[in-house]
């Protein structure tokens, strides 16, 4: 279910805003999402996983709190992203 290094990698370098971030809060919403997609489907192959259901629920806390914090401080970037990731159909 995790993410292999060489995919996180890859998702770092698309995401990125300078050479050597790994902590913006583009690349931390992207991977999240990566992840995100990832739990959904593995939780609609096991319906009663439930403690990945849980793991699942606090990954989409954080990236909405990441997202949130976005949108204050700049939406130019936030529109970017959401239209890059193909969040908020």
């Amino acid at each position: 279910m995790a993410i292999t290094k060489e995919r996180k990698n890859e998702i770092i370098a698309e995401y990125r805003t300078h050479e050597g971030d790994t902590g913006s809060p583009e690349v931390q919403i992207a991977v999240l999402t990566h992840e995100i997609n990832a739990l959904n489907q593995h939780i609609r192959t096991h319906k009663k996983d439930f403690h990945s259901e849980r793991g699942l629920l606090k990954k989409i806390g954080r990236r909405r709190h990441l997202l949130k914090y976005l949108r204050e401080n700049d939406v130019q970037r936030y529109r970017e992203l959401i239209q890059r990731l193909g969040l908020r159909r």
